[in-house]
Parts: C-alpha cells; structure tokens; sequence
C-alpha cells in the first residue's frame, strides 16, 4: 500500500478510473453482442439497428481512451462486414 500522500491520491484516481474503463467497455461489449445475436438469430432488421446503435457505443469508448481507436475501428469494420454479408446480394 502507498504510503506518500501523492501516491495514495494516484491510488484512488486509478480505482476510479479502472471503474470507468470496466463501465464503458462492459456497454461497448453488450451492444456488440447485441448484435451478434441478431446475426445468430438471421434477422437482417434487427442486426441493422442493432450495428447502427452499437457503432456510437464503440466510437464513445475509444473517445474516452478506453479502447484504442484503430480497435474500435476494426471493431465497426469486422461486425459492418458480418451484417453486409448476411443481406442477399443484387
């Protein structure tokens, strides 16, 4: 346990801040499963709205530093590619 008065300031901003993180990437986690499941369930609606919603969630979590912002764009990609490919083509 820290002992200077600097040290357990740092300590209680890192709990707060571990906090945080596990918040926003637990949401960021349950919007993409969302979507996931829509694509499990094989409805193209629902995977659509849900890919639309869960977008922001993840775009968020890297703007506040949780994430980095090429995983969430690899994240946005990987899951937009899944949703386009379950629509028929033509």
């Amino acid at each position: 346990m820290a002992n200077h008065k600097s040290a357990l300031k740092r300590d209680r901003q890192s709990k707060v801040r571990r906090l945080r993180n596990r918040m926003n990437k637990s949401t960021m986690k349950t919007a993409i499963r969302k979507v996931e499941e829509a694509l499990v369930a094989g409805s193209e609606e629902q995977a659509k709205d849900a890919l639309q919603s869960a977008i922001p969630v993840i775009q968020k979590t890297a703007t506040k530093g949780t994430i980095h912002k090429n995983t969430a764009s690899r994240k946005v990609s990987r899951l937009t590619r899944r949703v386009n490919n379950m629509q028929p083509l033509g």
